[in-house]
């Protein structure tokens, strides 16, 4: 049954469809809740990173390389079996998302450091001179400009996150990986091994794909846009 031509596999698949459909709304689930979390840790660690005051710098800086620098599954995993031994344990979806929302975070922090980073310096000094307090330089003058810069990596950042939910595998999750895993091995549906993994993969394709090539396309507009503006100065200069 494990062929890929098999009409009985596919038949499988398409009479339990209702398996995969469930994994998905999982993995979206996981991915939406994990995407906020991530968000608000991005938005207070790439803030403290552009900080003036080098305590929340430091603080910054060391989650983000701690993170960064360790694999996803580890941090999982520990986060999964410390809870779990604690008694504590809220469960494989909410680990899940604490887990790929932690991971996540550090590289939305990343980002949005650098957005704000990119930011002439100038554009500070003059939210100061208007009498903007931090708050206020951040809100009304900094991020709406690093927003343009901001985006397309953070759509990357969402995408690589959405991947990633696969890794609630290891610890027995619910998502999509996880259950076309279980179809594949259980004692009414297994065999379909070809079928089962190609439908997998091609609704994470088609879930990524839009994604990726949206912020592809975007990134490239705004380098087309920088492009004109800088002809346009350099013509009335001369």
């Amino acid at each position: 049954m494990s062929g890929l031509f098999s009409a009985r596999a596919w038949t499988k698949i398409w009479i339990y469809r209702g398996t995969f459909l469930l994994g998905l709304f999982n993995t979206l689930r996981t991915a939406l809740v994990a995407l906020l979390l991530a968000l608000a840790l991005g938005i207070i660690f790439g803030l403290m990173a552009t900080s003036s005051k080098k305590v929340l710098k430091f603080i910054s800086r060391v989650y983000v390389e701690v993170i960064q620098n360790t694999p996803v599954l580890l941090q999982m995993c520990f986060l999964y079996y410390a809870l779990a031994f604690s008694g504590h344990s809220p469960g494989i979806i909410v680990t899940g998302i604490l887990a790929l929302g932690i991971y996540t975070g550090a590289y939305m922090a990343e980002v949005i450091r650098a957005g704000i980073e990119s930011v002439p310096k100038g554009q500070f000094e003059a939210a100061r001179a208007q009498g903007f307090g931090y708050a206020g330089q951040m809100y009304y003058i900094i991020i709406p400009q690093s927003i343009k810069v901001i985006l397309p990596p953070m759509t990357n950042v969402i995408v690589n996150m959405i991947k990633n939910t696969s890794c609630l595998y290891i610890v027995g999750g619910a998502d999509l990986l996880s259950l076309t895993y279980s179809f594949v091995t259980g004692e009414n549906t297994g065999g379909s091994y070809a079928p089962a993994y190609i439908v997998c993969g091609v609704i994470f394709f088609l879930i990524c794909f839009p994604l990726s090539t949206f912020a592809t396309m975007w990134e490239s507009s705004l380098k087309k846009r920088d492009q004109r503006v800088f002809q346009r100065s350099t013509v009335k200069e001369a």
